[in-house]
């Protein structure tokens, strides 16, 4: 959904298990009102060694670290010095190997089905391999050059008045530019049974509004980068250099002014403040100039007699600046987020200069072969089309009943430490039950799949393909107002290693992408898959109370149903985790944003928790059996340590504190770890130990 992809991520962003992104199985979750107590029970059995490539890598593990000291480096520190970061990537690790073996497939399948040119016309089968065959067909992009988007700059060239630029402003919402605001149709977050239009800020190319606003030195560097970035993509399109340099100045003046407006990343995580309900009267008087009237009638939503906005300061400004600003410098704005927005698809120097100037935002050294990033773009356009395939080849039926499973005892762990809970009341309890009870899990891929007959592609052109099918997106979100909500909708397609928790669907999905090694091996022993996919499911569990999801019911309604001291209690606990982490840093005088990362850093805490209490009720009566010398408590958190074992750029780590909901790599592992007395017993660490913390400095809340 448009709204939760590039909107609100106050929910999604909240969700992923990694970077930020928004259907299926609509099993209902198991009920666990009175779970069976939990059993610690060891009984001494003969040491086992882990057949090669099962489970737990014990060669990752760097024995010349203490794990009391540094359990990062302890896991996976002969993995960290032998896995130097490839020179077309920012960061590495076991996400993206996972990711590399996902795409191996991936890459087969479209490349047998752009081979078949006797396909169907109009099924998924010629949609896909014509896609994937036009995007790998770079000798006709060279030849095409610039002329596909001849009819889009010409649109924006024809624009003569204030009421063509808002005709102008509704169509780059339909082909995905992200001009000046978002808006989209997604759950009505205080009615989650009804579709609502949302509009939220938008009109940025850089991250967020802190790359336009902070002036460190590193900021201005990226800033120079930037504005050198949009001059010579003008220069590409014709432009005289004095006229693009002109121009880049004019793109970064409006940017600035909309960054201004905008909320700051942390300030977007307040769902009720970027909750604003408005007629669609209100709206035009309050903001004549955005023409909201014309824009959702373009969009076929003039039926809609209400808006939700989610910043009415920043439409504010924007609807000022309608007026304020030249149209000839609001023309060059959106050409600019027009080429922008399509660069991937456009001749080698368009690709190569977009490159260039990500180089500083991520420190990569080259770009990734064509095949990856074309495979990404097919992806995206046509997940579901293809990813039917893929499941056949890599996941299961199996592999799906064994992860349910997983999940129904993690909710059975979950429940049991509600119930137990200290703090809260046995009103909250209950509420919280409830709504752990309603969660709507999804496994693997859709029950049902996407329908992509009204989507047109060709081998002509693989820009008219992406434009293509950013308009079918459009159009397929927008036609869902007024009709009931969709619950088998996806926001993931079935390869895709993550994973999400929705509050408004209350549903916690997981991809059959991430349901493979090192999160999940059906031949590993169950010690290192709670600490791997138990851990992930833990998480995504997790995020349904914290310090956002919390706000949400079990119907999905932002609703408060906490009492008032049991939220004090909540927030009190939540704030040590925050502080705990603003003190982490990555990099000198870069400190992580523990206000930024606290929902990621409690589903982290909270899952592995939870994950830790599965495990052992899994494990009660059973032999404790050492594997390669390692308890299954230890292989446990190992094996967690070892899915967030990275290499990162330091380029990579600046923009990810900036901008990234979650915590560099090295402090998801040792983070929740300083706050489990489990992990201090497991490894034997001594109260001095860098890696145990004070007792009344312990965070705990799940």
């Amino acid at each position: 959904m448009k709204n939760r992809n590039q909107l609100t991520l106050a929910t999604l962003a909240a969700a992923g298990l990694t970077l930020a992104g928004c259907a299926s199985s609509k099993t209902p979750a198991a009920t666990t009102d009175a779970p069976a107590a939990m059993t610690t029970a060891a009984v001494s059995a003969p040491e086992q060694s882990t057949p090669k490539g099962i489970g737990l890598d014990v060669a990752h593990i760097d024995q010349s670290v203490q794990p009391c000291d540094n359990f990062f480096q302890y896991a996976s520190g002969n993995w960290l010095k032998n896995n130097p970061i490839p020179a077309s990537e920012a960061s590495w690790g076991s996400f993206n190997e996972l990711i590399n073996k996902n795409q191996a497939v991936q890459r087969q399948i479209l490349e047998e089905t752009a081979a078949n040119t006797g396909a169907a016309k109009g099924s998924n089968a010629q949609k896909v391999g014509d896609y994937y065959a036009s995007a790998m067909d770079s000798m006709a992009i060279e030849k095409a050059g610039i002329e596909p988007l001849r009819p889009e700059l010409a649109r924006i060239e024809a624009i003569k008045d204030l009421k063509g630029l808002q005709l102008a402003l509704a169509h780059q919402q339909n082909i995905g530019t992200g001009s000046v605001f978002s808006m989209g149709v997604g759950q009505d977050e205080k009615n989650s049974s009804q579709y609502a239009v949302q509009i939220y800020q938008g009109g940025l190319r850089l991250p967020n509004r802190d790359y336009y606003l902070k002036d460190d030195a590193r900021s201005k560097t990226i800033q120079a980068a930037y504005v050198t970035y949009i001059t010579n993509m003008f220069k590409l399109m014709g432009d005289a250099p004095a006229v693009a340099a002109k121009n880049a100045a004019a793109v970064m003046r409006i940017e600035t002014r909309l960054a201004r407006a905008s909320k700051s990343p942390v300030d977007l995580r307040d769902p009720y403040a970027n909750y604003n309900k408005m007629t669609t009267a209100d709206l035009q008087k309050q903001y004549p100039n955005l023409g909201i009237p014309v824009i959702l009638a373009q969009n076929q939503l003039g039926a809609a007699k209400s808006v939700i906005v989610g910043q009415p300061a920043f439409l504010k400004e924007a609807n000022t600046m309608l007026k304020a600003e030249p149209l000839g410098d609001w023309k060059t704005y959106l050409r600019w987020h027009l080429v922008s927005s399509v660069a991937g698809a456009l001749p080698k120097a368009y690709v190569e200069e977009n490159f260039r100037f990500s180089q500083v935002l991520s420190g990569a050294k080259q770009m990734q072969p064509r095949w990856k990033r074309m495979l990404r773009s097919t992806d995206g356009a046509l997940g579901e089309a293809f990813g039917q395939v893929y499941v056949d080849k890599a996941f299961t039926p199996e592999a799906k009943r064994k992860a349910l499973e997983l999940v129904n005892n993690l909710k059975a762990a979950f429940a049991e430490h509600i119930q137990q809970n200290t703090w809260m009341s046995a009103a909250t309890k209950q509420e919280a039950l409830k709504k752990l009870n309603a969660f709507v899990v999804k496994i693997g891929y859709p029950n049902k799949w996407k329908d992509y007959s009204a989507l047109s592609i060709s081998r002509e052109s693989y820009l008219k393909n992406v434009l293509a099918a950013r308009e079918w997106a459009s159009a397929d979100e927008n036609k869902k107002f007024g009709k009931p909500i969709d619950r088998n909708e996806w926001g993931m397609t079935p390869p895709t290693v993550n994973a999400y928790y929705n509050p408004p669907m209350n549903e916690i999905v997981f991809p059959a992408g991430i349901l493979q090694p090192p999160f999940y091996d059906p031949k590993a022993d169950d010690a290192v898959n709670y600490g791997g996919i138990g851990a992930v499911i833990g998480h995504e569990m997790t995020h349904g109370f914290d310090d956002e999801g919390r706000q949400y019911d079990s119907e999905g309604n932002l609703r408060d149903w906490w009492t008032k001291e049991d939220a004090a209690n909540f927030t009190k606990r939540a704030d040590v985790v925050g502080a705990q982490y603003s003190a982490f840093a990555p990099l000198d005088s870069v400190y992580v944003n523990g206000k930024l990362t606290m929902g990621e850093n409690l589903a982290d805490l909270g899952g592995l928790t939870i994950a830790y209490t599965a495990l052992q009720k899994t494990l009660a009566g059973k032999p404790k059996t050492k594997i390669d010398g390692f308890t299954p408590e230890q292989r446990f958190f190992l094996s967690y340590a070892q899915v967030w074992r990275t290499n990162s750029r330091p380029e990579f780590l600046r923009q990810q504190v900036l901008s990234d909901p979650h915590s560099p790599a090295q402090f998801r592992t040792n983070g929740p770890l300083m706050n489990m007395p489990e992990f201090f017993e497991a490894f034997g660490c001594k109260d001095d130990a860098k890696m145990v913390r004070a007792q009344e400095s312990r965070a705990k809340i799940w």
